[in-house]
């Protein structure tokens, strides 16, 4: 590649094409064998391993669908994704019938034994947090609602 960088262009190619940025090679090796860019062996590692298994899912599943496809079967459908909008997560939550105040937290924990973030699926996280928040939201909005009218 640097034999390349360093070889005058033939007089037939164009001249006036060149990067847009700079980049200086030499330096860019030089920073790198200096010693000054330290990288701990440990956070490599971790993030080597994160990476490979996001990479193993990808590579299963479309050796999976390589599979159906020279088989002659049909894909299987996409997955359901279980909903984030507030009126699923509050019919979900049974929240639509009357409840005792002593029963909000039963429904928070049983919610949340199905639905928390470390629970599922990796690809399914970050949708579980909204669906927590959510539900939590609700939960205490509800809470409130059932004080106010044994208050009264």
């Amino acid at each position: 590649m640097l034999d390349d960088l360093f070889v005058a262009p033939d007089r037939g190619e164009e001249a006036g094409v060149r990067p847009s940025i700079p980049f200086d090679y030499l330096s860019v090796a030089d920073e790198l064998h200096s010693g000054r860019i330290r990288v701990s062996a440990d956070t490599f590692a971790a993030e080597y391993r994160e990476a490979g298994l996001d990479l193993a899912t990808e590579f299963v599943a479309l050796l999976d669908q390589a599979k159906l496809a020279l088989a002659g079967e049909e894909p299987k459908p996409k997955e359901k994704l279980p909903p984030i909008d507030p009126e699923s997560i509050a019919v979900e939550l049974g929240l639509n019938r009357l409840m005792k105040v002593t029963d909000f937290g039963r429904v928070r924990r049983s919610f949340a034994f199905a639905n928390h973030p470390d629970r599922v699926a990796p690809h399914l996280r970050q949708r579980a947090m909204i669906r927590m928040q959510v539900a939590n939201m609700l939960i205490d909005e509800a809470k409130r609602r059932a004080q106010a009218g044994a208050r009264r």
